[in-house]
């Protein structure tokens, strides 16, 4: 017997298992997960069970909630929330019957068929409690969980743990509309263990492959880090790229650009570029190496001089049209989203991350406003096909519409599912602008990208015509100089009218962008209506963005577009990569990361490899491949399968034909490994050729030459450390500089350099230790009126000030370091509002703040010298908003009087999550029904009443160390004995008064 109680389930007869199993997939090799899935997979209704409604299990209660409304009170729906069990996280987690197994804390017994050791979450077992109840309940059991392979997975789980005794049907659908949702209901069907297979197969590979990689990152470089099979590869991407940043060296290249009119038409004009010099092409950007040298002597180079005095020699010159190139252009539109190209969009055009976009787009399809949001497929439905070609010929007119539907059948690489691609729902599609009152701002914004991406899909192709016009003149000293010009025109826009897809270059040129050239021909003349010189430099290759990792890895084949957003959020939590802007730079703890991973685990971050394992994961979902033949190979090396199914298994670094497996590498190759040489990433050599190396340490990144060391800035990118930058780090003072005494304390004022940057620090960090020590030594003596207790008494911090970008540690002076102290620095009170203006210095420069209103200030040096009347003249001008565009704040859309119980007015404004009402504390959020244009003030009193009952009502909260968490797992201090009346709880008070407030609103109606 198995004892299955660790898998929700009771004792399975091992031979009995087998015997099933055998029908299926034969004796050999079976898993014994795949075992105890296959034996309840045909679950009977037991004798005398009740017969109450069909229970359907959905994975979220948002989802639940939106079937349920479509069922009706004839199903009981409810959700898993999410995974109800998943292997031990911790020594913790592993129940009591398995603590003394060695492969227990690991998960999976690999001696055993790879047996994985499943647990119910403590958090979870109150809800498994509850499903258990349900389905003892009901007449059959619907499993209607996502269709991809993760959804299959929680299904079985499911099923494991519930062990229902009713019938089971499998429920699935792509979009969660009335009409889907009863068709699945009408045609379900049985559980695909292929596709259980495949995911758990990939659930403990990657349990694998992170147990046993990421203690050796932990004795080779530092501790709590963590290697993942497709993490560690998008880490790798990201670092190459920062690689070929450093090697790279500019280059310098110069070239001519006119003005050009036609000879009597000086109103028209084109602009051209030169591109040759006596026959030979000017030199662009592409004919340099990263190193800055030409990759070919075909090209002429000019250099500024030489630019310059082209320029003077043409002057005079005629120039005459040499050819005229025309030809006919046309552009198909884009295939409907599928995971990866709607992140790329978004990421483009809204400036989402991963992670905020698949977030949205859940809610959209838990809502029934899209279809499922984790597809490879660009597939439309016949549904689809005709909603969207409806929408089409009544927004845009026949012409814009193909006289067949247009299908795109292409996938990505390593494809998982035949999803239907992403698109809006039902049966009729809704328009972005009748959803405006049912969507937040950003759900909005999604899903119009998605609307308008299906809708062009089924349009006609642009068409216009494409131009290239030739010119050219010879100069003075006799040199034929030829330019170019390029125009196209669009003639029919076609499915432009709805849709251009961004591009991750923002100096490309964009599809629907016209450049319309004059009408002429060959032997025309021309005149110069301007010339100059252009300098160019060649630029390194661009940092990765979200949008432009996530389209690397769907072209390698790495991952799947559905797991995108979260690998791209665990490199950055895990501190492999962080984010400027919206580049993506390594850490340095990155960089010895990767480079211990390619030097002795090389196949594990090869890209092939990598990819390859998802076609093996697609060879067992689709039943050609079995899962441990497959596991056994990739652990125990070649010959662990012994049957020729292993043969297509994932290949560990070794010789072709000898692979050693994980498990042998790992503790074979430990021993080889160098931390030192691993953890000293290459910077350059010095002068004096002595290396220059930078290290992750405990307390951040330092660059060493010799014996010398040096804090690296935490926001310096790898890139930027050059050699000189290193050395300037290396020669900054190491030890505290006296800068003099400060007349008002007594205390030295100090010059440091440190971890963020130099800055000046008031008093002596030991001395004040010292004092602090010396008052506790005096309290644990009785000495203090704390007597009978010790207290720990904190050293009081110094107060510190960063130094401005124009000064350094060596140069600062004791008059510049106490003003600088004196930041952030009072101005005085506004008198219009009584609220004080600071001046401060902050992560994007010195800014002034009144209350919750901040304005930047010119230069760092003004905050010392500005004045409150000066300040005030700043608040008068209209707020900018920088880099997310200019213009004053919107007025409100309405007022509506004073409120009852803040006395202050009420206005209504539109937010970023939709309309609200508020009276400057408090903010309400327009419900469903509520009309802008109709509402009332008494109806916006209720919004604000009801909004202080709801805050009034919430958990109280203390601050935690990194945010806000709730307070709910203190322990409660025993209740004081009071005499006399009682008072009442101030959240008690704020609610009753709400509630007044309330009921005086509604009866002002």
């Amino acid at each position: 017997m198995v004892d299955g109680s660790e898998f929700g389930g009771e004792e399975i007869p091992v031979g009995r298992a087998q015997s099933a199993s055998a029908v299926r997939v034969g004796a050999q090799n079976v898993p014994t997960w795949r075992v105890m899935a296959q034996s309840s997979s045909t679950p009977t209704r037991a004798s005398g069970a009740r017969s109450g409604s069909p229970l359907v299990i959905v994975e979220s209660p948002a989802k639940a909630k939106t079937i349920a409304g479509f069922l009706g009170s004839e199903f009981v729906v409810e959700s898993s929330i999410g995974h109800i069990r998943d292997l031990p996280g911790s020594a913790a987690e592993v129940p009591e019957s398995h603590r003394g197994l060695a492969w227990a804390k690991l998960g999976v017994d690999v001696d055993n068929d790879f047996t994985p050791l499943y647990v119910v979450a403590a958090d979870k077992k109150a809800h498994v409690a509850k499903l258990r109840a349900l389905v003892k309940d009901a007449s059959e059991l619907y499993l209607a969980t996502d269709e991809d392979r993760e959804g299959e997975s929680i299904a079985w789980h499911l099923l494991e743990v519930l062990k229902p005794k009713v019938p089971v049907k499998r429920m699935v659908f792509h979009e969660i509309t009335p009409e889907a949702i009863r068709r699945a209901v009408a045609e379900s069907r049985t559980l695909d263990y292929d596709l259980v297979a495949a995911q758990e197969s990939r659930r403990i590979l990657d349990r694998l492959y992170g147990y046993e990689v990421s203690p050796v990152l932990w004795k080779k470089i530092t501790a709590g880090l963590s290697a993942g099979r497709v993490q560690s590869v998008a880490t790798r991407l990201v670092v190459e790229r920062e690689r070929a940043r450093m090697r790279f060296r500019a280059a310098g290249y110069w070239d001519l650009e006119g003005a050009f009119s036609p000879t009597g038409r000086p109103t028209e004009s084109l602009d051209a570029t030169m591109v040759s010099v006596d026959g030979r092409r000017l030199a662009s950007g592409k004919d340099f190496g990263e190193d800055g040298l030409l990759k070919s002597s075909s090209v002429t180079v000019l250099d500024e001089v030489q630019a310059q005095a082209l320029v003077e020699r043409l002057e005079n010159s005629p120039f005459a049209v040499r050819n005229v190139e025309e030809k006919p252009y046309r552009r198909s539109p884009y295939p409907p989203f599928m995971t990866s190209t709607l992140q790329q969009e978004a990421g483009r055009k809204l400036r989402f991350s991963s992670q905020r976009t698949m977030g949205l787009a859940q809610r959209l399809y838990e809502n029934g406003f899209i279809t499922y949001m984790r597809t490879d497929s660009t597939t439309l439905s016949e549904t689809a096909l005709t909603a969207a070609r409806a929408q089409v010929r009544e927004l845009y007119g026949k012409e814009y519409l193909p006289d067949a539907p247009r299908t795109y059948t292409k996938k990505v690489k390593n494809a998982q599912e035949a999803h239907e691609a992403i698109r809006p729902a039902g049966e009729a599609f809704r328009t972005p602008a009748s959803l405006a009152r049912e969507l937040n701002a950003d759900e909005l914004k999604l899903y119009e990208l998605i609307w308008m991406r299906t809708v062009a899909s089924q349009m006609n192709d642009a068409r216009g015509m494409s131009a290239q016009v030739r010119l050219g003149a010879t100069g003075s000293d006799g040199r034929d100089c030829e330019f170019v010009a390029s125009g196209k025109t669009i003639t029919f826009p076609g499915f432009l009218r709805a849709y251009v897809e961004g591009t991750d270059d923002p100096d490309a040129e964009l599809e629907d962008r016209e450049v319309i050239l004059p009408s002429v021909a060959a032997g025309d003349s021309l005149r110069a209506d301007s010339l100059r010189a252009n300098g160019h430099s060649t630029q390194p290759p661009a940092r990765f963005t979200e949008a432009s990792l996530v389209k690397r890895m769907e072209d390698l084949g790495v991952g799947r577009p559905s797991t995108y957003a979260s690998i791209i959020g665990t490199v950055q939590n895990r501190g492999y990569v962080w984010k400027k802007g919206t580049a993506l730079i390594p850490s340095f703890v990155a960089f010895a990361v990767v480079g211990l991973l390619e030097q002795h685990f090389g196949d594990l971050v090869d890209y092939e490899f990598t990819a390859r394992m998802e076609d093996d994961l697609d060879a067992i979902a689709a039943g050609q491949a079995q899962s441990v033949p497959w596991l056994k190979r990739f652990y125990f090396g070649d010959g662990a399968s012994g049957t020729e199914e292993g043969a297509g298994a994932p290949r560990v670094p070794g010789a072709p034909g000898s692979s050693p497996g994980l498990k042998s590498m790992v503790s074979e190759r430990l021993d080889d490994i160098d931390a030192a040489t691993i953890n000293s990433i290459a910077i350059g050599l010095d002068p004096d050729n002595v290396p220059v190396v930078v290290r992750p340490g405990r307390y951040g990144p330092y660059v060493k030459r010799g014996d010398d060391t040096a804090p690296v800035p935490e926001d310096l990118a790898p890139d930027e450390l050059t050699v000189e930058k290193a050395l300037e780090l290396l020669a900054a003072p190491k030890s505290d500089r006296s800068v003099g005494i400060d007349p008002q304390t007594g205390l030295t004022v100090f010059a440091k350099a440190g971890r963020f940057g130099p800055y000046v620090q008031l008093g002596d960090v030991e001395a004040l230790v010292a004092r602090a020590a010396e008052v506790a030594s005096l309290e644990s003596a009785g000495e203090t009126p704390t007597k009978g207790r010790k207290k720990k008494v904190d050293a009081p911090k110094p107060r510190t000030a960063s130094l401005f970008q124009s000064m350094t540690v060596d140069g600062v002076t004791l008059e510049q370091a106490l003003a600088l102290l004196t930041l952030p620095r009072g101005l005085g009170i506004d008198e219009a509002t009584g609220e004080e203006v600071v001046a401060q210095n902050g992560r994007y420069g010195p800014y002034l703040k009144k209350g919750v209103d901040s304005r930047s200030i010119g230069s760092e040096e003004e905050l010392l010298t500005i004045t409150l009347e000066q300040a005030m003249a700043i608040y008068a001008q209209p707020k900018t908003f920088g880099r997310r565009g200019a213009g004053a704040p919107k007025p409100p859309l309405a007022t509506f009087g004073e409120d009852p119980f803040s006395q202050k007015p009420i206005i209504m404004k539109e937010g970023r999550f939709g309309l609200y009402v508020t009276d400057g504390t408090t903010n309400a959020s327009l419900r469903r029904g509520d009309d802008a244009e109709t509402i009332t003030a008494a109806r916006a009193q209720e919004l604000l009443a009801e909004r202080r009952i709801a805050d009034a009502s919430k958990p109280a909260r203390t601050i935690a160390r990194g945010g806000v968490r709730k307070a709910t797992g203190a322990k409660r201090a025993a209740p004081k004995k009071t005499t006399g009346a009682k008072k009442a709880a101030p959240k008690k008070k704020a609610a009753a008064v709400a509630k007044g407030a309330a009921k005086k609103a509604a009866a002002a109606k």
